[in-house]
């Protein structure tokens, strides 16, 4: 993630059709060997005017909070100056490449109404991808509560 704060980000992740971006998902998800299509598809999408200026800011952002839009800002300070006011559920791949699973420490003080966490095993980043059957149980558990 911090490669996308780099300028030259947007043509190295462009180069050989977006190699990169298979390469990074198989750093974030060992294992899962996403189907010919749906990086077919990851692609086509980032190669759209704007997609891969957008995806590359959303990152940017994350750590360079000048760059978010200023007419939101009142917003972005409620939302997280915010307790989460309502059961939630975060799930995350056990496997995952990008976000270590030690995140979850000491989230539960922002969720007064309840947060129940998952790891999920045999899962990296993308574990909806991965483990659609296991997520789509968990969050159907979750909701019948």
């Amino acid at each position: 993630m911090y490669f996308f704060q780099l300028s030259i980000a947007q043509q190295v992740v462009s180069q050989d059709d977006f190699a990169f971006v298979a390469r990074l998902w198989r750093d974030w998800s060992p294992g899962f060997e996403p189907p010919p299509d749906l990086l077919a598809e990851v692609r086509a999408s980032l190669s759209a005017p704007g997609s891969l200026e957008a995806a590359l800011g959303y990152y940017r952002a994350t750590f360079n909070p000048s760059l978010l839009d200023p007419a939101l800002a009142a917003l972005q300070d409620r939302i997280t100056a915010s307790p989460i006011p309502v059961p939630s559920l975060y799930l995350h791949g056990a496997d995952d490449g990008c976000i270590g699973a030690e995140i979850i420490a000491g989230m539960e003080a922002f969720f007064p109404a309840g947060l129940e966490t998952e790891i999920v095993p045999g899962a990296g980043h993308f574990l909806h991808l991965e483990a659609p059957e296991a997520v789509a149980n968990r969050i159907g558990a979750f909701l019948k509560k």
